[in-house]
């Protein structure tokens, strides 16, 4: 899969090496922008607050696939007229969207191959960009947890919170594992 990645921090970069070794064509973006138009996906990894600035410096995202991994913590909000920014984006490519690696510490991606089970990515999104959400996370050593449609993303985005004040009430940094019954 041809890949363009917008951030090149913790997580931008840090997803981007993992589906480098998976095989993927990985483009890496950074705050000068650039054009994703050969891209099969996009990954949105920018500060929460940055998203509107960091997609008015790219060019070729209409109708792309893009997978928002985003965060809104300490009061931040989306911007005007949208409850989460993956409905931002939306609006902005008008193609497929998910919230996806968004609830995942990124100090830990380099460690998640090497887990006992593969430890869940929480997403939402549209039905259209499921497979592409199931085989990234697949390739980056998670297992797709979906919460809902991209209704939902603004719930997911809320996480962000408690998932910081989890990891500073004693537990660290940490992976989380959703299974059903059958799995355990």
């Amino acid at each position: 899969m041809n890949i363009t990645v917008i951030g090149r921090g913790n997580v931008g970069g840090g997803l981007a090496g993992l589906w480098e070794r998976a095989g993927h064509q990985v483009t890496r973006l950074g705050r000068g922008g650039g054009n994703v138009g050969t891209a099969d996906a996009v990954l949105l990894a920018v500060p929460g607050t940055a998203v509107e600035v960091a997609l008015s410096s790219v060019v070729g995202l209409e109708g792309k696939t893009v997978l928002d991994a985003t965060n809104l913590y300490g009061g931040a909000r989306p911007p005007a007229g949208f409850s989460s920014n993956a409905q931002y984006v939306k609006s902005v490519t008008g193609g497929p969207t998910a919230k996806a690696f968004s609830t995942n510490f990124a100090s830990l991606l380099g460690q998640v191959a090497d887990a006992r089970v593969r430890p869940s990515n929480l997403w939402s999104g549209d039905d259209e960009v499921q497979g592409v959400v199931r085989q990234l996370s697949l390739d980056a050593g998670y297992e797709a947890v979906r919460l809902g449609d991209l209704g939902m993303a603004a719930t997911q985005e809320g996480l962000a919170d408690p998932m910081f004040a989890i990891a500073q009430s004693g537990l660290g940094q940490f992976v989380y594992r959703l299974a059903s019954p059958e799995q355990l």
